[in-house]
C-alpha cells in the first residue's frame, strides 16, 4: 500500500529548509501527477508537490471521457464514478435530441479520485508528494535550478533540482505569460454543483450526457447534466468571457438552469453537497513558451485544454505522455543532442491537426451564442446532426473528426453562416 500523501508542514512535522531531487513537479493535476508517477516507475527521483493541501478540494471538472482514454491511459475502474451510453442535446429552445449507443461510450470521472490515485501511484512507485506549498519563483542555480515554495504558515522550502516542470495550470506560476497579439489568450469560466437527488430522479439522467444548447439556456455557452455514482448528479454552466459585452453571474445562470430542468418539487429534493467552479485559459494555435533553459511547461500551462467541450483531463494526460520520455532520455544524458527540443513539435503532433479547427469552432460558436439568430444557426448544424449514431457523435465532439458532419459543416466552420 501506498504510503499517505504528505500533508503540508505543522509545527510538528516540519519540512527541511532545503531538499533536493532530480525532478520538482509543481503542480499535482492529471498533467502534472501523471507525469510524475512516470518519472517515479522509471526510478527517477522525484518530487511533487500542488498547493491544495487536500487534492479532494476544487474538484471542478465535468470529467466526460470515451472509454478508450480509460485504456489508452490505464485508468482503474474506481476513478469513473459513472457510465454513460447516451447523448442527450436540449435546445436551442425546448427542442431535445437523443443518441443511444448499442453498449457504453464512456465514463464520467470522479476526478478527487482520479488525482488520488496518480499521487498513490507516484508514492507507490519512490516518489514524494508533498501538499500545501505553493510556486513562488524558480531560478537557474549551477546546471540545474533552485524553486521557492511556500507553505501555508508562510515557511518557505528551497528544491535544488536538474530540472523543474510547471503543471500549475492555466496560473502558469512558474513559466509566466508571454504576450501574443495573434494568438490571445481564450478564458472560459465554469460553475458546477454535485448534487444529491433522489433514485428516481437520479435514473432519468443516470446513463446520459445531458448539454443545454442555446442562448436562452447560457448566453455564450452552454450548461450539462452529468451522472456520477448512484442519486448524486453533476449540474453545471460555462462559457467563453467577452470583455466586451457584459455577462450576468454565473451563479445565476446555474439557478436559472436548475429551475428550468427541474419541477419546484424536483429543485427542492436536490441537495447541495459541493459547489464549485474553476477557469481555463488557453491560445487556440498553442503559441506559448514549452521551455526556459531546464524549465518544462506541461497540460494547461501549454494550453492543452480544448475550448470547444472545455476538455482538460485527456488532453492533460496526453501532453504527459509526450513529455516523459523526452525528460528521460535528457536525464540518461546519453547522445549530444537535446531530446527536449522535440518536445513542442511531438505535443503539435499528439494534439493533432484538428486542434486549432476545433478552437476556432470554439471562439465561433460560443462567442457568437447570444441572440436569437446565432440560436437559428446552431438549430441548423443540430439538425444536421440527426442522421449521426451515437458513436459518430462522438468521433465529431470528443476527436473533432468534423469531416464526418460531411460539407455541410464547411460554411459554418469558415464563418460563411
Amino acid at each position: 500500500m501506498p504510503a499517505a500523501l504528505t500533508p503540508s508542514p505543522s509545527p510538528r512535522c516540519a519540512l527541511p529548509s532545503r531538499l533536493h531531487c532530480q525532478v520538482l513537479v509543481v503542480g499535482a493535476g492529471p498533467a502534472g501527477a501523471d507525469l510524475a508517477r512516470q518519472l517515479a516507475m522509471a526510478g527517477v527521483e522525484v518530487l511533487l508537490v500542488d498547493q491544495l493541501a487536500d487534492l479532494s478540494h476544487a474538484a471542478f471538472s465535468s470529467a466526460a471521457l470515451p472509454l478508450a482514454t480509460m485504456d489508452r491511459f490505464g485508468l482503474p475502474a474506481r476513478v469513473a464514478a459513472a457510465r454513460w451510453s447516451r447523448w442527450q442535446l436540449i435546445g436551442p429552445g425546448e427542442r431535445r435530441r437523443e443518441w443511444s449507443g448499442s453498449a457504453p461510450l464512456g465514463v464520467v470521472l470522479d476526478f478527487a479520485a482520479l488525482r488520488r490515485w496518480l499521487a498513490d501511484e507516484c508514492q507507490a512507485w519512490g516518489g514524494q508528494v508533498t501538499l500545501g506549498l505553493r510556486a513562488v519563483a524558480c531560478r537557474p542555480e549551477g546546471k540545474g535550478l533552485r524553486t521557492r515554495l511556500r507553505d501555508r504558515r508562510g515557511a518557505l522550502l528551497e528544491v535544488e533540482s536538474a530540472w523543474v516542470v510547471d503543471a500549475t495550470g492555466q496560473q502558469r506560476a512558474l513559466i509566466g505569460e508571454v504576450p501574443a497579439a495573434r494568438d490571445p489568450l481564450v478564458s472560459g469560466l465554469g460553475c458546477e454543483w454535485l448534487v444529491e437527488a433522489p433514485q428516481s430522479l437520479w435514473e432519468q439522467w443516470a446513463d446520459r450526457l445531458a448539454f443545454c444548447l442555446g442562448s436562452d439556456w447560457v448566453g455564450q455557452g452552454y450548461g450539462w447534466v452529468f451522472p456520477m455514482q448512484p442519486g448524486r448528479l453533476k449540474i453545471g454552466v460555462c462559457r467563453l468571457a467577452d470583455e466586451g459585452r457584459p455577462q450576468r453571474p454565473l451563479a445565476a445562470e446555474l439557478c436559472a438552469l436548475l429551475d428550468r430542468l427541474f419541477s419546484p418539487q424536483e429543485r427542492a429534493a436536490l441537495r447541495v453537497l459541493d459547489r464549485h467552479g474553476g477557469l481555463i485559459r488557453s491560445r487556440i494555435h498553442r503559441r506559448e513558451p514549452h521551455r526556459r533553459g531546464r524549465l518544462l511547461a506541461l497540460g494547461d500551462a501549454v494550453s492543452t485544454a480544448n475550448l470547444l467541450g472545455g476538455e482538460g483531463i485527456r488532453h492533460a494526460l496526453a501532453s504527459s505522455r509526450v513529455l516523459a520520455p523526452l525528460l528521460l532520455r535528457a536525464l540518461d544524458g546519453a547522445g549530444a543532442s537535446d531530446p527536449l527540443r522535440a518536445y513542442p513539435a511531438d505535443l503539435r503532433r499528439a494534439l493533432g491537426w484538428r486542434w486549432s479547427l476545433s478552437g476556432r469552432l470554439a471562439r465561433r460558436t460560443w462567442l457568437g451564442l447570444r441572440s436569437p439568430a446565432a440560436d437559428r444557426r446552431l438549430e441548423a448544424l443540430l439538425q444536421g446532426l440527426e442522421g449521426c449514431t451515437a458513436e459518430d457523435l462522438s468521433a465529431l465532439l470528443f476527436d473533432y473528426r468534423f469531416e464526418r458532419y460531411g460539407l455541410r459543416a464547411v460554411p459554418y466552420l469558415l464563418g460563411w453562416r
